[in-house]
């Protein structure tokens, strides 16, 4: 409808043109020949065919030649032609006035094509920029169906995948079949469908070729997004082999050491040869003690790195005292530090922090014992902690020898040792278990060398859903 009536008023123009050319040429014709007056007419006709194409200028063209033959061309106000220079000036300017039309005609559908083209070319861009980086493809039809929405004014479009359909804009699905049915598909198989639904206008053929354009876009970025799943899928199965593999070979040696040296002592107390009275009793067991200690540690830092790789590490904070904390660990640890010597600066009167006692006994647990593992024996090692604001910042430093300054930040890495795992035992999961914890904690790690020594320090923060901990009431109200 509305395209009829646009038609009707281009005619409208066209006739009125004519007009008022025909009525400007009338009033000068006495002083204009037939000749100038026909190459004015030209001028109209170009108009009218600029702005309305080509049936309408020779429309134009035609109607010219009949005002030129009944205004100037004598006699006057008929259609008969007496002199022959008359009907050669009407022929030219019939034959100059339709090719005229054609030509701007053609140039015009030239010039309407080139833009329909960029019009499309520029679409076809932005929807790829959209699809660009999507590996979803719930949000692949998403983008498609908003690209295809803007493009064709639809009442409802909606894109269906084998995962799902996605339909906007958001209201009731039209009562009818769909006006439009594209196809999703690759060479091998089809991966969905785009319904659109208008009933009015129609789809033009070059709204149904772009759609398809669409459709052959969003195939081939449904297939990227699957290749990109399967890599990414094969990366994780991959990373997690190298990971099996790195752990087996790391804990399978540590395992031994301490298994056989809790076999070689049990077998020695089962003996005849040792005494129940003997000092060599109490080493034994002291001995079976401290590698079982040991195995209980390893084991530990196993299921820890499970749970963080899992993305199941999720600590239960609780109000807790960090000196208690401390305090468990050193008696726990007391046989492995006794070639060394621990000072502890970790006052009782420091704030209640919310973290998971167990966890955090892990942290301290790795850490200490990596400090006694590389420190020299008779050092000292020491155990500090301050409130930073909102944080409580721990520091647990030693006389071990400094970490190259471009190590500082790997040797929370999985596996990652700065010394040659021939020279120091473990399993190389530690640091990266305390890292893992701590961040759970919404804290921080980092190591750093000092002046006469190294030293670890972590922050956890002193409030729990931005709450501080809850004042203990003193000994005299308490009374």
């Amino acid at each position: 409808m509305t395209s009829s009536l646009s038609r009707t008023w281009q005619y409208l123009f066209s006739v009125v043109l004519i007009a008022l050319t025909t009525t400007l040429f009338y009033f000068l014709r006495d002083f204009l020949n037939t000749t100038i007056v026909a190459l004015l007419y030209l001028i109209p006709i170009g108009v009218v065919t600029g702005i309305g194409g080509l049936f309408l200028g020779m429309t134009s063209a035609v109607l010219s030649f009949f005002t030129l033959n009944y205004f100037f061309i004598q006699p006057y106000y008929t259609l008969s032609v007496h002199q022959p220079a008359d009907l050669v000036v009407l022929t030219v300017f019939l034959i100059v006035s339709v090719v005229l039309s054609q030509l701007m005609g053609k140039a015009q559908a030239g010039v309407a094509a080139a833009n329909a083209r960029e019009q499309e070319a520029t679409q076809l861009y932005e929807l790829s920029v959209a699809l660009t980086g999507l590996n979803d493809e719930s949000a692949i039809a998403q983008t498609l169906a908003k690209q295809v929405l803007s493009l064709t004014n639809a009442e409802y479009v909606e894109v269906k995948l084998a995962t799902g359909s996605v339909g906007l804009p958001e209201k009731t699905l039209p009562n009818r079949n769909a006006d439009l049915q594209i196809p999703i598909q690759t060479i091998k198989n089809v991966l969905g469908e785009i319904m659109l639904w208008r009933a009015v206008p129609s789809f033009t053929s070059g709204e149904k070729r772009l759609i398809q354009t669409f459709a052959s876009q969003t195939a081939l970025a449904l297939e990227r997004a699957k290749f990109a799943q399967s890599e990414s899928r094969a990366k994780v199965l991959e990373e997690s082999d190298k990971l099996k593999s790195a752990i087996l070979s790391s804990v399978s040696h540590e395992l031994r050491t301490p298994l056989s040296t809790i076999k070689a002592a049990s077998s020695s107390l089962r003996s005849n040869e040792i005494s129940w009275d003997s000092p060599a009793r109490v080493e034994l067991i002291s001995a079976i003690d401290d590698e079982a200690d040991h195995l209980n540690l390893l084991v530990g830092n196993l299921l820890d790195m499970s749970r963080i790789e899992a993305g199941v590490l999720k600590p239960k904070r609780e109000w807790n005292m960090l000196a208690e904390i401390v305090g468990g660990v050193l008696e726990r640890m007391k046989h492995f530090a006794e070639r060394h010597k621990i000072e502890v600066e970790v006052s009782e009167d420091l704030p209640l922090a919310p973290m998971d006692y167990v966890q955090m006994e892990q942290v301290f647990t790795n850490l200490l014992s990596n400090s006694l593992k590389y420190a020299p024996e008779k050092t000292v090692v020491r155990i500090s902690a301050k409130v930073d604001g909102d944080m409580l910042h721990v520091i647990l430093s030693n006389q071990g020898p400094q970490v190259p300054n471009e190590d500082l930040e790997r040797i929370f890495d999985k596996f990652y040792r700065v010394t040659a795992s021939d020279k120091v035992t473990g399993t190389g999961l530690g640091l990266s278990i305390c890292k893992g914890i701590i961040e759970a904690h919404g804290g921080n790690i980092w190591a750093e060398n000092l002046p006469n020594g190294f030293a670890f320090n972590f922050t956890i923060p002193l409030l729990l859903d931005g709450k501080p901990a809850p004042k203990l009431p003193l000994d005299s109200e308490m009374e």
